[in-house]
């Protein structure tokens, strides 16, 4: 992720995120500024849709929420600004309804997001990444490292859980009856 510095320092708003994007600027807005991000790779997406699909197959048959893919955006934070954007996140029906149209960024938490560690992101970068999101409430985060081949469960005020070959992921009591072996996420 790309720190860009604007000039003398003058924070950007979700608002110039949103313009950017549309100028095909790709990035994160963090407490104003903007972290741009770079492509993560074939394995990277290949990982991603393998997994929002198991999900999106769940959610969707059972009516549960709302799933999103990266470039959708959650504002996090205002006065200044922070923008995050997950790799999948999962908005249950309750936080945001089916049938809600939102032109913009997200203005609610979801109750479940999924970071898939990228060839630039550090160890430490992504597990920080994980803990504002538990930190901003969100119930449920799976930070997936593709080296790996390990998923690190981070929950509000538990250990981190990794899971390696031959586990399951689950989503506990944010996804009831979700459950995917790490095989399949791999695509072994």
């Amino acid at each position: 992720m790309t720190v860009v510095e604007t000039a003398a320092t003058k924070l950007l708003t979700a608002d110039d995120l949103l313009r950017l994007h549309g100028e095909g600027v790709r990035g994160e807005l963090i407490r104003g500024v903007l972290h741009e991000t770079m492509s993560a790779g074939i394995r990277h997406g290949k990982i991603a849709v393998r997994l929002a699909a198991t999900l999106f197959n769940h959610v969707e048959s059972r009516r549960l929420g709302t799933l999103v893919g990266s470039d959708s955006g959650v504002w996090l934070e205002r006065d200044p600004d922070t923008v995050r954007e997950p790799d999948i996140a999962f908005f249950s029906a309750h936080s945001m309804p089916l049938d809600a149209d939102i032109p913009g960024y997200a203005e609610v938490i979801p109750e479940l997001v999924v970071e898939i560690r990228s060839p630039s992101d550090s160890r430490r970068e992504i597990h920080n990444k994980a803990r504002m999101w538990i930190n901003h409430g969100v119930r449920l985060v799976w930070v997936v490292h593709p080296n790996d081949r390990t998923v690190d469960v981070h929950r509000p005020g538990q250990a981190v859980a990794t899971l390696a070959r031959g586990d399951t992921l689950d989503g506990g009591d944010v996804l009831e009856g979700f459950a995917c072996t790490l095989n399949a996420v791999f695509g072994t």
